[in-house]
């Protein structure tokens, strides 16, 4: 059905084009955020994102869902930026108070302070170990759909996986063990 609808896109013009990137900006550009610490890095990624998938809207064969498509297009444009020496400020996203319709002041407080402190622990780990994690908790995609993303094999992916969540607990449980005492 994806495939039907970006096959319509491509053949219709920029109106129905403002749509799809209305429905996915936010994950392109949190997804390049995540990866390159920088805001007009990101921005700079989601746009070129779009326009590389416009350009290439015949060419999607519906093999994958149209965010997994796109995230595979911004995931190879940040190896590139990443290469450049631009590449330099961390910025914190802040994730903290959304489980909850309404949360204490003292609770979003704490919530926040906690994603804080993950997003820093994120943020430590390698790039190749931070984007299995942002894929599969900030976006809950499956482990088939981040090896389509990344180019690797789900073995691969698994395993960044398990050894990204065993560094981030790893660092959490050293945080308690130094502020206990």
């Amino acid at each position: 059905m994806e495939e039907d609808y970006l096959k319509h896109l491509s053949q219709i013009g920029a109106y129905d084009i403002e749509q799809l990137v209305h429905q996915y900006w936010q994950d392109v550009w949190h997804f390049s955020y995540v990866m390159t610490r920088q805001h007009d890095m990101a921005d700079d990624i989601a746009q070129e994102t779009f326009i590389r998938a416009f350009r290439a809207l015949h060419t999607f064969r519906g093999e994958s869902s149209v965010k997994t498509w796109l995230l595979k297009i911004a995931k190879h444009l940040t190896i590139n930026y990443r290469r450049s020496a631009l590449f330099r400020k961390i910025i914190l996203l802040d994730q903290a108070g959304r489980h909850r319709s309404s949360p204490s002041a003292e609770a979003a407080y704490f919530d926040a302070q906690f994603a804080d402190r993950i997003w820093e622990l994120v943020l430590r780990l390698p790039v190749k170990q931070r984007e299995v994690l942002l894929l599969h908790a900030h976006y809950q995609l499956k482990l088939e759909e981040m090896a389509r993303v990344l180019g690797l094999p789900e073995g691969t992916v698994k395993s960044r996986l398990h050894r990204a969540r065993l560094k981030v607990d790893k660092w959490l449980k050293e945080a308690d063990a130094s502020e206990s005492e």
